[in-house]
């Protein structure tokens, strides 16, 4: 069976209940709004989880989500190197909550998080304007601090990766809110 890379989520929608979803952005995203039942299963530790997206999909097919459709499309590629077959939402949980669809979200008060892309926009831009002005007030060397940053940004636009990105998923603040399962019960 061909499973197709994308799925809008117009097609997603009335499929919902025969098929497991699976987000991949951090725990504390995810608390912000996932779609209903979904497990979440951050990119960064997919490739840990391969048995059990490889069960779940033997079972149901698999569908991926994150924010835009940006991470999930890089989970499904990953998935597809481990021989799971797997479809992205196009347009992710942004597009499902446009469409007027509802989200879930865990019981009590969840701390806002912001997306992960957004999260990187901020380090970077951050960072870049700590060094122009250390630069102007402290010392010129310190722009060369701008300079990798934007170094940074190039290389992660022809790679199609993002350092910044992986360093962030890791901290505190993108690790709390998890109330949800995963495929390993944690």
């Amino acid at each position: 069976m061909t499973v197709p890379h994308a799925i809008a989520v117009a097609e997603a929608q009335p499929r919902l209940g025969e098929l497991t979803v699976v987000d991949v952005r951090t725990p504390g995203e995810f608390a912000t709004g996932h779609l209903p039942d979904a497990l979440n299963v951050p990119l960064d530790r997919l490739a840990g989880s391969v048995p059990e997206l490889r069960a779940a999909a033997e079972r149901t097919p698999l569908l991926v989500v994150c924010a835009s459709g940006a991470r999930s499309d890089k989970a499904v590629t990953e998935l597809a190197v481990h021989g799971i077959a797997a479809s992205g939402l196009s347009g992710g949980t942004r597009a499902w909550a446009a469409a007027g669809h509802p989200l879930q979200r865990p019981a009590g008060r969840v701390r806002a998080v912001w997306a992960m892309e957004r999260q990187v926009r901020f380090t970077a831009g951050g960072i870049v304007l700590l060094g122009l002005i250390l630069g102007l007030l402290v010392h010129p060397a310190f722009e060369l601090l701008s300079g990798a940053i934007a170094a940074g940004l190039v290389f992660s636009a022809v790679t199609d990766t993002c350092a910044m990105a992986v360093l962030l998923a890791r901290l505190p603040l993108n690790r709390r809110g998890n109330r949800a399962r995963d495929p390993q019960g944690r």
